[in-house]
């Protein structure tokens, strides 16, 4: 009889201001032999025996990396997109070694995600299914993930997001390089309802998809788009597994290539899955939030990675799009396209968004720390008295 496999719980970790998890101590499972090899003789031996009796040395072949792909869910409202997710892993060319997924926050979800594959714990390949036992959200259940895995590989596949059926593959092919520590895929938008004429392609960064000035092939890349990517455990356990709620890829990459170099970081797209766009998100409101509140939320991130951090990406984004997004557009408007200007103005409008949502973030940083020292000095100052006090 097939039985589903949960998650034990444990002491959650607690999440520190605007989604940056603190405290965080990552364990994760060894349920395997970091490094395995292939051999032709008996378990252990380096020798093995030709069909006309002569022993002859045989080389030890480093088997390939084993691979968890985890979908992290939070609402019953994706619920069909979850299952459509699901099903594209399991029908991937190149077989994981089990799929996780991670509920966040919602025993209703996952009673209902643990009786829907609760037969699937013995196929091929498995299906677990867990819960976040940490109390922030993204972040903290992909470590919640990352710690039970058994597999050499973690891909993260986003739960409204659906994979072509030889993503697994091409994702992470780039591993065979014993340097390359993260890899990560294109994920392509795909609209409920149509794609609004005025809406740039170079912010559809905003839905979680690949955006116009990404590489067009294989090579490293600073920002990895969290609905598609992939890291080995190990680094991911170096580097302490995901320090952020909302800002968990960006956080990865970085801690990542200050341990291995900027070129361990790499982005292939031909990886590709097609990412749903619910019909709310094309919306001015949702376009104009995004571009500020994601880059006030940077600001807390950036500063809690220390010296990984950098903003080469977003500098290097914003070159692109004023010296080739905005052209384009009037030109596309001279050519005839009555949206062309209308694009142009909102890549001129988001870029200003995304630098007031700059400024806005490191002013509440002052503040926040301005009040923090304000509140130490006041500690020793009532410490000292209270000293005074004892000693008359």
């Amino acid at each position: 009889m097939r039985i589903l496999m949960l998650a034990q719980s444990c002491t959650p970790i607690g999440v520190g201001q605007r989604g940056h998890v603190r405290n965080l101590s990552i364990g994760f499972a060894r349920r395997g032999n970091d490094v395995g090899v292939a051999t032709t003789g008996q378990p252990g031996s380096k020798t093995g025996q030709t069909e006309h009796g002569v022993t002859s040395e045989r080389r030890q072949v480093p088997r390939p990396p084993t691979i968890s792909v985890i979908i992290c869910a939070y609402t019953e409202d994706r619920w069909e997109l979850m299952l459509q997710s699901v099903a594209s892993v399991q029908e991937q060319t190149l077989q994981p070694c089990e799929i996780i997924v991670c509920i966040d926050h919602n025993e209703i979800l996952f009673h209902r995600c643990a009786a829907y594959w609760a037969g699937f714990a013995a196929s091929t390949p498995p299906i677990r299914v867990i819960q976040n036992k940490y109390d922030g959200h993204l972040g903290s259940a992909r470590n919640t993930a990352a710690e039970t895995a058994a597999g050499d590989i973690l891909a993260f596949l986003d739960d409204d997001a659906a994979a072509d059926k030889d993503w697994l593959g091409i994702l992470t092919d780039p591993y065979q390089d014993e340097r390359i520590g993260a890899v990560g895929g294109r994920p392509l938008p795909v609209f409920e309802s149509s794609r609004p004429a005025w809406f740039p392609v170079q912010f559809d960064w905003v839905f979680g998809c690949a955006y116009d000035g990404l590489p067009t092939s294989r090579g490293p890349l600073a920002h990895l788009i969290g609905a598609n990517m992939s890291v080995r455990r190990t680094l991911l356990e170096q580097v302490g597994g995901f320090h952020s709620d909302n800002h968990d890829d960006m956080d990865m990459c970085h801690r990542v290539a200050q341990i291995k170099g900027s070129e361990a970081v790499i982005y292939e797209p031909a990886a590709t899955v097609r990412h749903f766009v619910p019909v709310s998100r094309p919306s001015w409101k949702y376009f104009w939030r995004r571009c500020f509140f994601v880059n006030k939320g940077k600001i807390e991130a950036l500063a809690q990675m220390g010296d990984a951090a950098t903003l080469g990406a977003e500098t290097r984004f914003v070159w692109y799009a004023l010296t080739k997004g905005v052209p384009r557009g009037i030109w596309q408007a001279a050519k005839g396209d009555p949206h062309g200007l209308v694009r142009s103005s909102a890549i001129i409008i988001g870029i200003g968004l995304a630098a007031a949502g700059h400024a806005a973030g490191h002013v509440e940083r002052a503040r926040r720390l301005r009040r923090q020292r304000r509140q130490a000095t006041r500690q020793v100052f009532n410490t000292a008295a209270r000293a005074n006090g004892r000693e008359k």
